[in-house]
């Protein structure tokens, strides 16, 4: 059923269509580790790699947009990839050259971004284990949908 109305600025009938709104909704299948020391990010990686048994690998710079029409903020980022489940584990500065890629948390230094599955068992054990480095604060678990920039954390 159309609804007509009466335009009063030319006199003709306009007709109301039903309004359908697209709703987005980011995919975050991601987990989200923020940690705090105040060690430089080759060193904090050199610490995890030995508690892990990782082998984080310095990669390109992340850039991302955080401030639109100028240039990108460049992050120092660090990649494992754990190939007995395909999981990939990125390990990146939250200072940047011009910012800060999760601005509402300047107390967290570094993330470690976790793509793909990993077993709740082994997050909780990957995190005791960051959390016994005795150069690392704090290790914490957060939810990337409680935090206003999560699009700085999709690449």
């Amino acid at each position: 059923m159309h609804l007509f109305r009466f335009c009063i600025f030319t006199g003709a009938k306009v007709m109301i269509l039903n309004r359908k709104f697209l709703k987005f909704e980011i995919d975050l299948d991601f987990v989200l580790i923020a940690v705090t020391t105040s060690l430089k990010d080759y060193r904090v990686c050199y610490l995890i790699n030995k508690a892990l048994s990782f082998n984080l690998i310095k990669i390109p710079d992340l850039e991302v947009d955080i401030h639109h029409g100028a240039e990108p903020v460049l992050f120092s980022i660090y990649h494992y990839n754990w190939e007995a489940s395909e999981t990939d584990f990125y390990f990146i500065g939250n200072k940047g050259s011009d910012g800060y890629l999760v601005p509402e948390m300047r107390k967290a230094d570094y993330f470690l971004l976790i793509k793909n599955y990993i077993d709740e068992n082994d997050l909780e054990s990957l995190i005791s284990a960051i959390n016994k480095v005795p150069e690392i604060v704090a290790a914490v678990k957060i939810d990337p949908k409680k935090i206003k920039s999560r699009e700085n954390l999709l690449f």
